[in-house]
């Protein structure tokens, strides 16, 4: 767990206090497509969708309650539940969304941890917002589901994607080591084992040529993961030119050991999560899996 850009303890007269937190605990974001795995996980959950159901997501744009939903100005035409996640298609995300409970979706999130502080028992840590709601609509439901309207921390993601690691089963989180005596660990199944393993292999193809996370590829390693861009909140609503981008992924795919979560606040230039925080994901997971001696996936 690193934060940037760090400090000297001996030395806190030329720093800001933000840099004494440990932000990947106690700082939140929306986490914009992030989040998408989730909602393709409900969907498949839900045995209305497989992950070669067609989704038509032409012309690249749709209004819900008077607001646009957009892919970036591309119309990708009618893709599949897989090319939706490895194109991270907002109209397609908000299409299926809107096809489904967002009760039943809350609650998923819920159970994966979302909306709750983890069982890491940091002194600060926050446990961001998931608002239950009485009566969802249309645009709420649709922003949803593509990581708008809920907010996360690092340590929350990373802990959430442990789901499509280990076969669909929630474990608890810990800065200690998990084989001394005195550390209690819990296990609870939140999605089915295919789920999971359908999740796993969807977001595989994120990381490959036509993916929006290749950057984050590892020669002689199987990754998968997801990028997200998020436009950053302010006082006045969200800024056009302020945002937040993020890479989550997995490896060794044929046997996951490590789940990392990269998050970088309002960074210049480019800005999109495949662009700037998937390489990053790529440098440091490569030397993770050297360290710990991991040896590479027979196919990569």
């Amino acid at each position: 767990m690193v934060n940037q850009p760090s400090y000297n303890p001996n030395n806190r007269s030329s720093h800001s206090v933000k840099s004494f937190r440990n932000r990947a605990v106690t700082d939140t974001f929306e986490p914009g497509s992030t989040i998408k795995p989730f909602n393709l996980a409900y969907a498949l959950e839900s045995r209305k969708y497989t992950p070669n159901t067609k989704i038509n997501t032409s012309p690249g744009w749709m209004m819900v309650d008077g607001h646009g939903i957009r892919d970036d100005g591309f119309d990708y035409g009618e893709i599949t539940l897989t090319q939706l996640l490895q194109k991270s298609s907002n109209v397609g995300a908000a299409k299926v969304m809107l096809s489904l409970s967002p009760q039943k979706y809350w609650t998923l999130l819920h159970k994966a941890g979302f909306g709750e502080l983890t069982t890491s028992g940091f002194p600060g840590e926050s446990g961001g917002r998931l608002l239950e709601r009485q009566k969802w609509k249309p645009i709420e439901t649709a922003t949803l589901a593509f990581g708008y309207g809920l907010t996360v921390t690092p340590l929350q993601l990373a802990s959430a994607y442990m789901i499509f690691a280990t076969h669909g089963i929630k474990r608890s989180i810990t800065f200690l080591k998990s084989t001394e005596e005195n550390i209690e660990t819990t296990e609870e199944r939140v999605i089915s084992k295919k789920t999971a393993d359908q999740i796993l292999q969807m977001m595989e193809k994120v990381v490959q040529k036509h993916g929006t996370g290749k950057r984050a590829r590892i020669p002689g390693y199987r990754i998968a993961g997801k990028t997200g861009t998020a436009y950053l909140a302010g006082t006045h609503g969200y800024s056009g030119y302020h945002y937040i981008a993020s890479f989550v992924g997995i490896a060794p795919v044929s046997n996951p050991r490590l789940v990392m979560a990269v998050v970088l606040r309002d960074p210049k230039g480019q800005h999109f999560g495949g662009l700037v925080a998937a390489p990053l994901f790529a440098e440091v997971m490569k030397e993770c899996l050297r360290l710990l001696n991991i040896p590479p996936d027979s196919r990569s």
